[in-house]
């Protein structure tokens, strides 16, 4: 192990998350979590603060273990400053990204670097029992690999499908998995992580948060993230900031209707943009074309399943030029299209960012969202407006889930749960 290491592994002190901090203290991991790196003249400009007070409040984070020493920085015409960030070794952070399907983690340090990751399939029509315990499972597989111990993991962030009450972390009502309404994912985790904080979020939010934090999104004021793939939503950055609205469902647009008259979807209601063009949408149309005869093609790959299609299968068929699998693609692109034109009729952002498993379909979807959002926005809201696929792939989540845990670690201890 490396001196300085080893340093802050001596300073790191048994911690409950989430560390609640005097307001001056507050200001400098602040300070610190923007820049990672700091300096105490740096401190002292950022927060107005006499040398003195400077001094003395870093003296008392250090001594606390929460801040370490990390070399020295470049000369501005004098000695060298010594710089300054959060210790590493205060304990560790998880990112859980579920999906409909699968389960991806990841195991950070405080400072968000990632330390061990996991994959694996899942069902979340499984009780919520058996799932998290699943969970809980690859945690300490990820926590023993890297000789951590169960008490050490200060946060964790979890994303899910479905709609969350933000203040109390628990789904209401998710179509994907009823049995899950009103689970306390936070008090399930806490059994086996007691000294953790658990943040709970939709999973498009943590996607949006993750791109905002380490893609496409740095820097950028107001962005919609869109998640196609089971289903469809979206995650809403608004002034650098995720906009959860009152109780945490903003960005939930795969249930505004799209047709009247089209197909019950899983919430009860008709004609969902879900219902209409995520995947399971997609998949149905392609069988009709398989088993109608509008397409050879898809009626080859169904046969070669067993009489199943996936949507993988309907891209690869458009690959080929099949003509039935590209109109399917394209009708479900414009009807998303559609829905986000008015999106950007309302929010003005000044980009869309579109993510989930649909987006291996590649140009052919892309194209026709753009070409809808264009046709049927406003020409203003649209002058400076990028549409693109985000490049952060399955990152975006667990990225943003961590981000979510360490928003959390370190709160004012007069104002809980602000966060710093």
């Amino acid at each position: 192990m490396a001196q300085a290491e080893k340093s802050e592994t001596k300073q790191a002190q048994a911690l409950h998350a989430p560390i609640l901090m005097k307001r001056a203290e507050a200001e400098v991991i602040r300070a610190l979590r923007k820049l990672g790196k700091i300096s105490r003249t740096e401190v002292s400009n950022i927060t107005g603060w006499s040398k003195a007070k400077t001094s003395q409040e870093i003296r008392s984070l250090v001594g606390k273990g929460y801040l370490v020493e990390v070399g020295e920085g470049a000369s501005q015409g004098g000695r060298r400053p010594g710089l300054l960030r959060i210790n590493n070794q205060l304990g560790y952070l998880v990112g859980l990204d579920i999906g409909a399907t699968s389960i991806d983690m990841v195991l950070t340090d405080v400072g968000g670097n990632v330390l061990q990751r996991c994959s694996a399939l899942a069902d979340v029509r499984q009780s919520p029992d058996e799932f998290f315990s699943r969970c809980s499972e690859l945690i300490l597989q990820m926590a023993n690999a890297q000789g951590c111990h169960h008490d050490q993991i200060l946060g964790i962030g979890v994303g899910v499908p479905g709609p969350v009450d933000f203040s109390r972390g628990v789904l209401v009502a998710p179509p994907l998995m009823p049995d899950w309404e009103n689970f306390l994912i936070r008090d399930f985790f806490q059994h086996t992580f007691p000294a953790a904080y658990v943040v709970v979020d939709n999973d498009v939010n943590i996607m949006a948060l993750g791109e905002q934090r380490a893609g496409d999104g740095v820097g950028v004021e107001h962005f919609i993230f869109i998640k196609i793939g089971t289903g469809i939503g979206s995650g809403i950055v608004s002034n650098g900031k995720v906009h959860r609205g009152s109780i945490g469902c903003a960005g939930d647009i795969g249930h505004i209707c799209v047709d009247k008259d089209g197909p019950i979807c899983r919430c009860g209601n008709t004609g969902c943009l879900e219902a209409m063009a995520a995947g399971p949408a997609i998949t149905e149309k392609a069988l009709q074309a398989a088993k109608n005869g509008s397409s050879p093609l898809l009626s080859q790959m169904m046969e070669a399943n067993g009489g199943f299609l996936r949507p993988e299968d309907v891209n690869a068929a458009c690959r080929e030029g099949d003509q039935a699998a590209l109109e399917i693609i394209r009708a479900s692109g414009q009807m998303i299209g559609d829905v986000l034109a008015g999106l950007v009729n309302f929010f003005n952002p000044s980009h869309i960012f579109i993510g989930g498993g649909i987006t291996n379909f590649g140009n052919h979807l892309l194209v026709s969202i753009r070409r809808a959002v264009l046709r049927r926005s406003l020409p203003l809201a649209t002058t400076h407006l990028a549409i693109n696929f985000s490049r952060m792939g399955p990152e975006a989540g667990v990225t943003g889930a961590v981000a979510l845990a360490r928003e959390y670690l370190f709160v004012i201890e007069d104002q809980p749960f602000v966060i710093v």
